[in-house]
């Protein structure tokens, strides 16, 4: 997979930090990681973005059956399962995998979870068992879990869109070495637009966490502001508004600020930062 780190295509204005302090503190508000559903966390929710397609790791809450089980899971699925399963276990694997693909579209996570961890004893070489095994573990804070599952699902697949979620569970389970370990795999495998800015959207959050402000604005930093952004774009154009803030470029902040309010008004954490650059 080659490496598609280059956010080029963009337009509009440039940013850049104008000066300010470089001080060295927390950025307060926790961890700041996405825990079920919770549409207030400051760094906005990674899983709003991303791909219905086979080669872009489908997204699992659009992924439904309408209750019929396996019978109407996409092809590619089917296929990939009849692959990596023994011809006497596939309908029982797909009718487990219908199942849970459900339960997690409607946020029965651990309606879910069971019913993978019965389908990855019947195929634990199916991606897309492990994939979503990964992303209900994650789901229900289980971070050792789903750090496992994502780990082995991009070992099958060759696929790093989850390791921003695999980073987030490092950052909760507070192993900072692997952390950066995982930023530089990252960067030297490479990965999607959205994988990308998601990635930078956690590392750059785990910095300020650090005290490194500095180092997440260079992280974060868009260089230019799309017209037509992405929602990964906006929640990093966010966590730059955050370190901007952090090293006191008060202008480049509200610059940010605004562009994301011009797509977003009421996006998440919004209000906690005009709040904290009033105090500023």
């Amino acid at each position: 997979m080659g490496n598609n780190n280059n956010r080029g295509g963009r337009s509009g204005g440039s940013i850049g930090p104008r000066g300010g302090r470089d001080q060295h503190r927390s950025s307060g508000g926790g961890s700041d990681r996405y825990k079920g559903g919770d549409k207030s966390n400051r760094d906005g929710n990674l899983y709003r973005s991303g791909h219905d397609q086979k080669g872009d790791s489908a997204r699992r809450e659009t992924l439904r059956t309408g209750g019929t089980g396996g019978a109407d899971l996409p092809r590619w699925i089917k296929e990939e399962v009849s692959l990596n399963t023994s011809k006497l276990k596939r309908d029982m694997t797909l009718n487990l995998l219908g199942e849970a693909a459900d339960a997690f579209a409607d946020g029965r996570f651990p309606k879910a979870y069971g019913r993978l961890i019965k389908a990855k004893e019947l195929s634990n070489r199916t991606p897309t068992i492990r994939e979503l095994l990964g992303l209900t573990a994650y789901r229900m804070e289980r971070w050792d879990g789903a750090l496992k599952e994502l780990r082995t699902y991009r070992r099958l697949a060759g696929d790093t869109t989850h390791m921003a979620v695999e980073m987030d569970c490092l950052r909760a389970l507070g192993r900072d070495r692997d952390v950066e370990k995982t930023w530089n795999t990252f960067m030297e495998l490479g990965g999607r637009p959205a994988s990308n800015g998601e990635i930078r959207v956690v590392f750059g959050s785990y910095l300020l966490d650090k005290g490194e402000d500095r180092r997440a604005w260079a992280i974060t930093n868009p260089g230019r502001l799309g017209a037509e952004p992405a929602e990964w774009d906006l929640r990093q154009w966010y966590v730059a508004a955050r370190a901007a803030t952090a090293l006191g470029d008060i202008a480049t902040a509200r610059q940010l600020i605004k562009a994301i309010e011009s797509h977003e008004l009421s996006f998440p954490g919004l209000s906690e930062l005009h709040e904290e650059i009033s105090n500023s």
